[in-house]
């Protein structure tokens, strides 16, 4: 399948989709972003110890490389259950020199049991599929169809796999619609994940918010922390402050 490249932070990182296939969106920047950066103790910078972060669903591999950018003592196994994008995400860890500290797994989720990775998990994050089953027009091209629909994997199949791998007070991350955080709630909390952080993202200041950024916390006790939203572009079409943040090298 034909490829195209981007580079990011600049062009220290670049990266392969397909052309037709599945291609990541800010969704999958966004929580690289938010997850590399619970990698430093708030307030001061400084780095807390080297963690295996578990990334479901990973596609081309753009939240594991991006996270070993910010972060090159972490350890991440991506796991993707689509043959042409686990041997595409694998190309991209090799392209990008990161072999030694990114593993990628062509495996179906589902499967994932803690005897199939290297080390203890201290961080699971997915940027999961995100329709129901019979919402919205199914995709022609099967690769987005199975990526964006419920189709091989549902919610509640990457919330167990992530309460599998985590050991007590590990973390979930997520980005997920906003019209369905109730449900996201209720199967984190089913799977003793208890959500801790939440952070709306808006396209504009002016509009709903379509995405969630969440954080959940194994075997915490309830209490719900709200962060000030996140907003992507400014009036005149361009990336706000924040929204540069994420692409800066």
């Amino acid at each position: 399948m034909e490829t195209t490249e981007d580079a990011f932070f600049e062009r220290r990182i670049r990266v392969r989709q397909h052309r037709e296939g599945y291609r990541f969106s800010i969704d999958a920047v966004i929580l690289a972003h938010y997850a590399a950066g619970l990698g430093t103790f708030p307030g001061n910078g400084i780095s807390m110890p080297p963690r295996h972060i578990l990334d479901l669903g990973t596609g081309c591999g753009i939240i594991p490389l991006i996270i070993a950018f910010r972060r090159p003592a972490d350890r991440i196994t991506g796991v993707e259950i689509q043959d042409e994008l686990a041997r595409l995400a694998e190309e991209n860890v090799q392209r990008n020199g990161m072999a030694d500290r990114i593993t990628i797994l062509h495996k179906d989720l589902k499967h994932i049991r803690r005897e199939n990775l290297s080390a203890p998990v201290d961080l699971v994050v997915s940027n999961p599929p995100y329709r129901r089953p019979g919402s919205g027009r199914l995709n022609v091209q099967s690769q987005r169809a199975v990526a964006r629909h419920e189709i091989c994997v549902a919610l509640p199949d990457v919330i167990r796999a992530a309460a599998r791998t985590l050991d007590i007070s590990g973390r979930f991350a997520a980005v997920f619609p906003a019209e369905r955080l109730v449900g996201l709630f209720l199967e984190m909390q089913t799977a003793g994940i208890e959500p801790k952080f939440l952070r709306l993202v808006h396209s504009r200041r002016d509009t709903g918010a379509k995405l969630a950024l969440v954080e959940g916390m194994k075997g915490a006790r309830p209490g719900l922390s709200v962060s000030p939203a996140l907003v992507i572009y400014r009036e005149n079409g361009s990336y706000t402050e924040a929204a540069t943040e994420m692409f800066r090298g």
